[in-house]
């Protein structure tokens, strides 16, 4: 029972902390009417869908069924 109420009460004091927590501002920190950044920065994504794509092909080429030949060594 004691380690009961001390997981729970240890789960309750590290849920309250990180809600206690205040969020960034948003704009990279910079006044609110300062500029047209983006939320998030505005961070490219094409490299990184590209590597994905290509870490995808890697991936299916590796898994890929060997083809098997239509004759057998006993056919001749």
């Amino acid at each position: 029972m004691k380690n009961l109420i001390l997981i729970l009460t240890l789960n309750i004091f590290l849920i309250i902390t990180a809600l206690a927590q205040t969020p960034p501002p948003p704009n990279g920190g910079e006044d609110a009417g300062s500029g047209n950044t983006p939320v998030g920065g505005g961070a490219p994504i094409g490299s990184g869908l590209a590597v994905i794509i290509a870490s995808a092909g890697v991936y299916l080429f590796s898994k890929r069924k060997p083809e098997t030949p239509d004759y057998s060594i006993l056919d001749k």
